[in-house]
């Protein structure tokens, strides 16, 4: 069979719905962008549940997307959009040769393509990424997943899933991210402390604003950046007016990805203040564009270079200012993981 007759169906609850928004599920282009570089002759169909909000399939990259415009309604029409997902993947396997079904979280997409594998004896893998590894997973006990049909993002996905449901998954694949978005030369790290992610409150950016006004103590023209839109914007603006904080933190906006990649080559600290994660993307793309990051969690249960582990408030304000105070720290590229690995590694649980 040639790798041209092949189709990978992938299975996720949204998607971008253009080839312009980097800021939709960035972990997850990459992914798709990364099987598109190693396997050029590999057809992708991505089946979108939830959004964009269209009903017109549509061409991302030269990967096909359909989208079901869910919108994320329950009851009576969620089970119609099951139906027409069925629907959908039954029409792909009539005019392709599937040879796999991969599933964006163990929830809803993971539950339509299990089945559907089941039916059609196609492979179907679930690719734990973050929140459904959690206790509160309605979805678990209806796909009722076997280990080997499990991947985890990350060791600590791979734990707190046995944790909460007795499976422990048969696959560890990583997030990875796309060394060629760097830019070739660096520019000056001009920029203290960096956080990115969406502003909501899982992200706990107050406790990021308080770690400045701290810093700023002991260093009065201590300069940070947050880069993200969400609904704790006004809150978060507040409370850096409330602590006079307004020419020690820019409150940046959503970026262009590769915006923020520019903005992390200029930091000397990132600063990840979640509760939980998966594998954080953009943790990964600061060490590579070479900061040092301070996270609550240890995302592989293990060692990575210059991603440094704290278990409070207090430990990564005294780390944070330990870095920043430090003269002869080092600030290099560093790489744990490529996407490129990590697409070699999920095509070959489908023997590609």
């Amino acid at each position: 069979m040639k790798q041209a007759d092949q189709t990978l169906v992938i299975l996720t609850p949204g998607f971008p719905g253009t080839e312009a928004d980097s800021t939709c599920l960035p972990a997850q282009q990459l992914f798709i962008k990364a099987l598109n570089n190693n396997f050029r002759e590999l057809k992708i169909i991505i089946v979108s549940i939830q959004f964009p909000f269209v009903v017109s399939e549509y061409e991302w990259y030269g990967n096909k997307v359909i989208p079901l415009n869910g919108r994320n309604k329950s009851k009576i029409f969620r089970l119609l959009l099951w139906r027409r997902a069925w629907n959908a993947l039954k029409k792909i396997r009539t005019g392709n040769n599937i040879v796999g079904l991969f599933s964006f979280w163990c929830a809803e997409c993971a539950l339509i393509g299990k089945y559907f594998g089941k039916q059609y004896n196609i492979k179907h893998y679930s690719w734990i990424l973050g929140q459904d590894a959690r206790r509160g997973n309605r979805y678990i006990k209806w796909i009722r997943p076997g280990a080997e049909n499990l991947v985890a993002m990350s060791g600590f996905l791979a734990e707190e899933f046995y944790k909460n449901y007795g499976i422990k998954p048969g696959h560890i694949i990583p997030n990875g991210i796309d060394v060629s978005a760097y830019p070739v030369h660096y520019p000056e790290r001009d920029i203290d402390i960096l956080g990115a992610g969406s502003l909501i409150m899982l992200k706990q950016y107050d406790v990021f604003i308080q770690i400045i006004k701290e810093l700023s103590y002991q260093i009065p023209a201590v300069k940070s950046v947050i880069c993200g839109k969400g609904p704790e914007e006004n809150n978060l603006q507040s409370l850096i007016r409330k602590l006079s904080l307004q020419n020690n933190i820019l409150l940046a906006g959503e970026k262009p990805h590769g915006e923020v990649l520019q903005w992390m080559c200029r930091a000397r600290v990132f600063l990840h203040t979640s509760t939980y994660e998966g594998f954080s993307t953009v943790c990964l793309e600061a060490l590579y564009a070479g900061a040092q990051v301070i996270s609550f969690w240890d995302p592989m249960v293990g060692w990575i270079k210059n991603w440094h582990i704290v278990n409070n408030k207090e430990e990564m304000l005294a780390l944070a200012l330990k870095i920043l105070q430090d003269p002869n720290m080092v600030y290099e590229p560093v790489l744990p993981y490529s996407m490129d690995n990590s697409a070699k590694k999920v095509m070959k649980l489908f023997n590609r």
